[in-house]
């Protein structure tokens, strides 16, 4: 116990400080956004001329625009908007998937690395269960928590600190945001075209209706989810 206890205290600075530049990080990255000329180019207008200017490297640049973007906490209702409207309802879902895949795995990465052992060296016995849960449970809990649209970015960094696997987070994130990513892309993208047509007769449209059902239907997955997980789980469980 001495040994373990001597070795704790360089481990435990090492870990505060990991710790210390996560949120300078952090709070770096938010007061980078909000108070700089950064937010300018956060417009359909202005990321649209800059996306103009790179031609046919336009798709990989907004891909890694989206990437950055979330790791830098610009919210992500913003860059998807933006690339539906420049890319349009398909192409903007594409490439708005992967650029948020891409942003929510550097994140992670981030959380883990910088902030994993501070987080572990707080947790109690009450927290441990609630972390061995997460780590047995990892793909649903990331699922869950997906499609119930908890605050994106937040939950990047945050599933660092847990001990839930990179492979589950990974693919728990990415089937649980293909629904509202394609329904706001799919959304927003046919928005503009009615917009730049100027027939809003299509506002009654069967593909306008159709992306506010799905919507709306979003809404009732965790419920299916949660019913899903009582029936495996079995009638005693709990």
């Amino acid at each position: 116990m001495d040994a373990a206890t001597s070795v704790s205290h360089p481990n435990r600075r090492k870990a505060v400080l990991k710790a210390a530049i996560l949120v300078a990080f952090i709070a770096a990255a938010i007061a980078g956004v909000r108070f700089s000329s950064l937010k300018d180019y956060l417009s359909v207008e202005g990321l649209g001329q800059f996306l103009a200017v790179v031609g046919l490297w336009a798709p990989l640049v907004f891909i890694a625009i989206y990437a950055v973007g979330v790791c830098l906490f610009v919210p992500g209702s913003i860059l998807t908007g933006i690339g539906a409207v420049i890319f349009g309802a398909y192409w903007g879902f594409v490439y708005v998937w992967i650029g948020a895949m891409i942003g929510a795995s550097v994140a992670f990465l981030i959380g883990r690395t910088l902030g994993r052992e501070f987080a572990a060296s707080l947790v109690g016995d009450r927290l441990r269960k609630f972390d061995d849960a997460i780590e047995r449970n990892g793909f649903a809990a990331v699922l869950y928590l997906r499609l119930i649209y908890f605050p994106f970015t937040p939950m990047n960094f945050g599933m660092g600190l847990t001990k839930v696997r990179f492979r589950d987070y990974f693919f728990g994130t990415g089937l649980g945001i293909l629904v509202g990513t394609f329904i706001f892309t799919f959304f927003i993208g046919n928005l503009k075209e009615i917009w730049a047509s100027g027939n809003w007769v299509e506002l009654a449209s069967f593909k306008v209706v159709f992306s506010v059902g799905l919507f709306v239907f979003s809404f009732f997955i965790p419920k299916f989810v949660s019913k899903l997980q009582k029936k495996e789980a079995g009638p005693g469980a709990g």
